[in-house]
């Protein structure tokens, strides 16, 4: 089974990414051929800087590395150093219906939300389909969000293989529904579009000030709390054991504790939980040269799987 994976360098690490996309990438990464690769090509659409683009690529790698992706277990590399993978979106754009695109309702969401509409941030889905389809992937971990984009996914693969025979195998989701959505600091779903992020290796003051600033209701100390859709529970329940999270919510239900109380014991837990990774973090960026060599012996690996798939598409549409 080959599992594919991406996530894009447009901003430090958080725990939404995290543990929507990485745990479950790092677990699945014992029971296949993983491959997950830095999507800095789709981070053009959001990050015009780059420098910025270049450090977030950097510090991307290191945090996946330092939260657990093993090179020897997984192929790691950047999207941009398989250049076969903008060849493909071109070839899928030509099959796709321009209404599957504006059925899309992440691009609605994000325009909507301030993000200036180009023709890259619309087609997303296409070269997102190219990402899966490039390495014959049989299984993608997605947050839920992302499920409608492998949809279209599937659908482009099975257009390209009504035209033109068998050139695709369709790819399946792996979705947790337990960590699949992560409160941000607004209670929405954490997103750097949002500006409503955790970040997971900020300075331990930086930390917690952000979780202390978590909103809440204004419920008095004395009062039950409302537990439905609480923020600070949503984020608890993905790193504390679970007597820790159902004393919590005994606690919301019984009344007599503030809201700054339960901050910082979610501040303990985080800071806690991501202990071992910050040392790891710590090894690699004392010696940089391991991250290079992880992100080259994987951009290798990756081309050399892509080839015989391109080879095959190339033949397919009639330019081979």
């Amino acid at each position: 089974m080959r599992i594919l994976s991406g996530i894009q360098p447009s901003g430090k690490l958080h725990l939404g990414n995290y543990f929507g996309m990485m745990r479950p990438a790092i677990e699945l990464q014992e029971q296949g051929e993983a491959l997950y690769f830095i999507a800095d090509l789709h981070a053009l659409t959001t990050v015009r800087d780059p420098a910025a683009l270049r450090n977030y690529t950097r510090e991307l790698a290191i945090d996946f590395l330092a939260c657990g992706l093993d090179p020897a277990r997984a192929c790691f590399f950047r999207q941009s150093d398989v250049p076969a993978v903008t060849e493909l979106a071109w070839i899928l754009s030509t099959v796709t219906p321009m209404g599957l695109l504006e059925r899309c309702h992440s691009y609605k969401d994000k325009t909507a939300r301030g993000l200036a509409a180009s023709h890259g941030l619309f087609a997303y889905p296409v070269l997102m389909a190219a990402d899966i389809l490039l390495y014959d992937s049989d299984l993608v971990p997605v947050g839920r969000d992302q499920k409608q984009h492998l949809e279209v996914t599937r659908d482009l693969a099975i257009k390209v293989n009504e035209l033109y025979g068998d050139v695709f195998k369709l790819p399946e989701p792996s979705i947790r529904a337990d960590t699949a959505l992560v409160p941000g600091l607004d209670g929405a779903k954490m997103s750097k579009s949002y500006g409503n992020t955790i970040e997971i290796f900020e300075e331990e003051k930086v930390l917690k000030k952000k979780i202390m600033g978590i909103k809440t209701d204004s419920t008095p100390v004395e009062e039950p709390k409302p537990t439905e859709d609480s923020a600070i529970l949503g984020l608890y329940k993905l790193m504390a054991g679970e007597g820790d999270y159902a004393a919590m919510v005994e606690a919301f239900r019984a009344g007599g504790t503030g809201y700054g109380d339960f901050k910082k014991a979610l501040f303990a837990a985080t800071w806690e939980y991501f202990a071992p990774m910050r040392a790891r973090r710590a090894e690699l960026l004392a010696d940089p040269g391991q991250v290079d060599e992880v992100l080259r012996a994987g951009a290798e690996k990756a081309n050399a799987l892509a080839g015989p798939v391109m080879a095959r598409v190339r033949r397919a549409v009639g330019l081979a």
